[in-house]
């Protein structure tokens, strides 16, 4: 858990982020001092980010924002890891190469032609299905 090194341990201050931000603890200047308080600090950071992603990756399969919720905690870790750093920055770029790609005209174009065929076939199916059995409520049933 420790940082990467560095004279003021803010784990190598000559890299940046995407941001223009050196990588590395971003705690206060008192903390990274010491270093049996940038260790305890740091423990606290690493346990405070795993309790929210742990609890990002709970409501996952919940409704709720479970990846925000992940990001979030991945946020929380990146104030002090260079590795969630790194990760929120690849992840940046990612969704930032996504949204690009989104808007480009023809893949628009593909994916609302594939949404409405998969409207049609859903509407189809319902249809077919109240033809042949009716509409039964679950609360009808006897």
């Amino acid at each position: 858990m420790a940082s990467d090194g560095g004279e003021d341990g803010n784990g190598g201050g000559d890299r940046e982020d995407g941001g223009g931000r050196p990588l590395g603890s971003r705690a206060p200047h008192f903390i990274r001092r010491s270093r049996p308080l940038h260790l305890s600090w740091q423990v606290v950071i690493f346990l405070a980010g795993l309790a929210v992603v742990g609890l990002g990756v709970v409501l996952l399969p919940l409704p709720g924002p479970g990846w925000v919720v992940i990001f979030l905690g991945m946020g929380i870790w990146a104030t002090e890891f260079v590795w969630a750093q790194l990760v929120l920055r690849w992840t940046r770029r990612k969704v930032a190469e996504a949204a690009e790609r989104a808007l480009d005209p023809k893949v628009r174009r593909r994916n609302i032609t594939l949404t409405v065929i998969g409207l049609v076939i859903i509407g189809a199916l319902l249809g077919w299905y109240l033809w042949r059995y009716g509409l039964v409520l679950p609360w009808d049933l006897h």
